[in-house]
């Protein structure tokens, strides 16, 4: 036996896997310990797994989905091991790795740590994985699309969140050009998810300058791990009594397969491909912002609704007042057809028993609405990754290429306009050129109105329109869809296409030292970004000048634990730096206590930080009436918005009551000058990082391996948020020589010659934010789960402007609660996730930065689902919403109804 602990050699280890009644355990997983080495079971539960090279004695780690790991010492050359596992009805303590990136126990996150692990996903009764997100403590969520719903945590939410960090497998999810990740629309198929973890705040200590509000980490399946073939089919209805449109029907199918060899080589497919009708964005109230509240409505000649692009173009016009022009529902510009194609392949070669080498290849195209400044169609968009990585027990190496290409993607506002540009008639009948369609459109509203036009009523604002939009192109005609389609395909000013085939080479890569050190754990690692920009000049300014950006971070964390093992402390800091603005320190400091091994109180101090991404910087996009412009100084060296403008309140103020003096019979020269001095000029500083501070304290226990009981509190201190502000930049110089408003340029504002920016740039006011999580989940007896969570947020706006600062966009109160049981008699099971949000004000870029009420919601998924063991077959039955209440999450974006779905899902290990 001596030389068995002093020589390598080769070890042959078979075995039948069961459960405590005797059944077989397929698709177990059968691994060496600290090694590359495994196996899995087959639909017997037997395994056979070969070892070289590993000296003796060694432990086997055997587990399976549902039940109780088991570590097993192997002492001979020749062993026959036969475990019985026990069932866990849940894992309250599970492993997670993303809070220190090595892994550790739940219980002793030093941060907060939320995770879905195989079983929960399995039992999800939400239509996808990714909208059974919602149900985990703090987390908040925004539905664009049907294809496309945004996560974020800790407040400061938008529709498209560059603050919150999405990895796949280590790979950072986002699209290049729009420096966000789009849901899970090019994402893991849910057949491929292994687990999910959620750090709500600040994670850029360990994670870098994306993770400002938070990290989801998604881990898919091993190939050597989890063998054979899966396969689900889905179908669902959803629609049910909305009354712009019938009941439409929704696809889902998925396939995974696996497959070792000599558990030396494995391999993986996926494909999945969703199809279905989006929901409908169709709210027309009117927000004009130059309109008093009460003279608001569909009668309204300034009017603007929400839903309706195109009535953004307005003009005052002498003796009318403000009017705009004639816009198209959205419902007539966007592609509802929806889909998300996913395939995915991956290589795995064990080098040794301790380094295994991966290729992966992950294509992703699909359709999808994205609220941001306007409603974009992403209409096929392609997201290609490829993946190289060599890791061990110890180290791993990470090289990664993200592309993108945007096909046929389009803004809907900018294409409304560009299609009421292809018909107006002049006085004569003649349709005359786009670039003067919207002035001669007013013409004829003007002479209507005024009674010049012989059988239109006079001064009747109703008429005046009819008569202005004669030869307007009927949504679905042949001349409708012909000038759509040439406004999509053309890019840049002069079309509402949005072309982008940018990309970023990504390698990462980290050591844990502990072993070499032995004294702390310590852990080093590193990473380097290069963005490759190309948007051939429709979303920047690159035709000839391309956009190539680097950054680089590199940290440190060292670990160690005092008083008997039940004190850890853990430090951390990281340097990244970004080649435009100047390098950031992000330190972390935590500790965690427990008592009596089950009591674990954390505290932690962290920082976080966020580089201006390639689009805060460089973008500079025509959106209809507004360019959105970046704020690196060079992105403007040709303008002089950031030195010439009025503020937008400022503005609004002004051209109100020009508009509402002309209406009285003012001229409009005198109304002009008796209300300029409302004008406020604009001092917008250039974009800088973004700077977070943040406290956090916590309490977990698992008392009795019955009740989980998770509360925490955080307080974090806001500097420097980077934003978007609205600006009127005039043709005249704004201030004259007496420091006052120049009348030239409020005379450009009421004669229409000045221009819409929308900056990026900095909040010059400190903001801070607190909430407060309470986390329970209780066992009860036969397998029953009972879970809840509630969180509070809360914004402090102290005596800042409320227009100088990112805005929070998250309930004050939100509540989870899910019941289930995952087998209640005879293979049945189900489960029930209910959640509720109280309402709160929306700001966003889609309606300037104003305001807009989503109202106060609940919602409740449900489940029930029959499990077939002899046949590896999963009948479900369920719904997402399925009270079926329309809900909006974000102001301007559709309302979400119901999904119900019958699901097949087939997974055999095919041993």
């Amino acid at each position: 036996m001596a030389s068995l602990n002093v020589f390598a050699q080769d070890v042959k280890i078979t075995g039948a896997v069961k459960d405590a009644a005797g059944n077989p355990v397929s698709n177990a997983s059968v691994n060496v310990k600290s090694k590359t080495v495994g196996t899995t079971t087959n639909s017997n539960g037997t395994f056979s797994l070969n070892t070289s090279g590993i000296k003796l004695p060694f432990t086997i780690v055997i587990s399976g989905i549902g039940y109780e790991q088991q570590d097993i010492v192997i002492t001979t050359p020749v062993t026959h091991i036969t475990p019985l596992l026990n069932v866990k009805t849940v894992m309250l303590n599970e492993v997670v790795t993303a809070a220190t990136r090595v892994n550790q126990s739940s219980l002793q996150s030093p941060v907060s740590i939320e995770k879905l692990g195989q079983r929960a996903i399995k039992e999800n009764p939400s239509f996808t994985f990714y909208d059974g997100l919602q149900s985990l403590k703090g987390m908040e969520a925004v539905t664009s699309s049907l294809t496309y719903k945004q996560v974020n945590t800790r407040g400061f939410n938008s529709t498209g969140n560059s603050r919150f960090l999405q990895l796949v497998d280590g790979v950072d999810n986002q699209t290049p050009g729009l420096n966000f990740s789009v849901g899970n629309l090019f994402g893991a198929s849910d057949l491929d998810i292994e687990s999910a973890e959620v750090i709500p705040g600040a994670a850029s200590a360990l994670y870098g300058p994306v993770a400002f509000n938070g990290l989801l980490s998604i881990k898919t399946k091993d190939p050597f791990k989890y063998e054979g073939l899966a396969v689900q089919v889905k179908s669902g209805l959803n629609h049910i009594n909305d009354l712009a449109t019938d009941s439409k029907h929704l696809h889902d199918f998925a396939l995974r397969y696996a497959k070792t060899f000599n558990n030396k080589f494995a391999f993986k497919l996926n494909g999945s491909y969703l199809r279905g009708t989006d929901w409908y964005a169709n709210d027309y109230t009117d927000i004009s912002a130059s309109t008093p509240a009460d003279k608001r409505g569909p009668n309204n000649p300034a009017r603007d609704a929400l839903n309706i692009y195109g009535d953004e173009v307005t003009k005052n016009l002498p003796g009318i007042g403000l009017v705009s022009r004639t816009g198209y529902e959205e419902k007539d510009l966007m592609n509802y057809d929806v889909y998300s194609l996913k395939l995915n392949g991956a290589l795995h070669y064990k080098v040794t028993n301790d380094v295994e080498a991966i290729y992966q290849y992950n294509y992703g195209r699909g359709t999808a609405s994205y609220t941001g400044s306007s409603r974009f169609d992403l209409n096929n968009f392609v997201l290609q990754t490829h993946r190289a990585e060599l890791k061990g027990s110890n180290f791993f190496i990470r090289s990664y290429m993200v592309s993108e290409n945007s096909h046929d993607s389009y803004n809907t506002r900018s294409l409304a306009q560009f299609i009421n540009r292809d018909w107006v008639q002049d006085l004569n009948g003649k349709v005359v050129s786009p670039d003067k369609a919207d002035a001669t459109w007013f013409d004829r509203y003007a002479a209507a109105f005024g009674g010049t036009i012989p059988g239109v009523t006079p001064n009747n604002n109703i008429a005046a329109r009819t008569f202005a939009d004669q030869g307007m192109f009927m949504p679905g005609s042949a001349e409708f869809n012909k000038s759509k389609d040439a406004s999509i395909h053309n890019y840049g000013l002069s079309g509402a296409g949005v072309f982008s085939n940018s990309k970023f080479y990504h390698t990462d890569g980290q050591y844990d030292l502990t072993k070499a050190v032995k004294v702390v754990e310590l852990l080093v690692g590193g990473s380097f970004r290069k963005y490759s920009m190309f948007t051939n000049g429709s979303l920047f300014d690159d035709k000839t000048n391309r956009i190539k950006i680097n950054e680089y971070g590199t940290f440190l964390q060292a670990g160690k634990k005092l008083f008997d093992d039940d004190l850890k402390l853990t430090a951390s800091i990281r340097y990244d730096k970004n080649e435009n603005f100047k390098g950031s320190f992000t330190p972390r400091f935590s500790a965690v206590y427990t008592v009596a091994k089950t009591h674990n109180f954390r505290a932690s101090y962290q920082t976080g930080f966020r580089n201006p991404t390639p689009v805060d910087q460089f973008i500079h996009l025509n959106v209809g009436p507004i360019t959105i412009l970046g704020g690196a100084p060079n992105n403007s060296a040709d303008l002089n918005v950031y030195q010439n403008s009025f503020t937008s309140a400022s503005a609004n103020a002004f051209q109100g009551a020009v508009g509402a003096a002309i209406a009285g019979g003012t001229p409009p020269p005198t109304a002009i000058a008796q209300n300029k001095d409302l004008l406020i000029k604009a001092n917008v500083p250039y974009i800088r990082p973004e700077q977070q501070k943040a406290f956090e304290v916590g309490y977990k226990s698992l008392i009795n391996d019955k009740l989980l009981v998770d509360v925490n509190y955080y307080y974090s201190k806001y500097t420097n948020f980077i934003l978007n502000t609205v600006v009127l930049n005039p043709n005249s110089p704004v201030l004259g020589a007496d420091g006052k408003v120049n009348p030239a340029a409020a005379g450009d504002l009421g004669s229409g010659n000045f221009h819409l920016y929308q900056l990026y740039t900095n909040a010059t006011d400190k903001v801070s934010a607190q909430g407060l999580s309470l986390g329970l989940t209780y066992l009860i007896n036969k397998g029953y789960i009972l879970g809840g969570n509630g969180t509070l947020s809360s914004f402090n706006l102290g005596s800042a402007n409320i227009n100088n600062i990112a805005q929070y966009n998250t309930p004050r109160y939100s509540t989870n609660m899910t019941f289930g049981n995952a087998n209640v008699a005879e293979g049945f099971g189900f489960d029930v996730a209910w959640h509720w949000q109280t309402a709160f004000d929306w700001y966003g870029t889609f309606t300037s930065t104003r305001p807009g009420r989503v109202q106060a919601y609940s919602m409740v998924d449900a489940q029930i689902n029959k499990k077939i063991p002899k046949a590896n077959t999963t009948i479900k039955l369920g719904g997402s919403n399925i009270f079926n209440k329309y809900i909006s999450q974000a102001y301007g974006s559709p309302a979400v109804g119901a999904i119900y779905y019958l699901a097949l899902v087939f997974d055999s290990p095919l041993k």
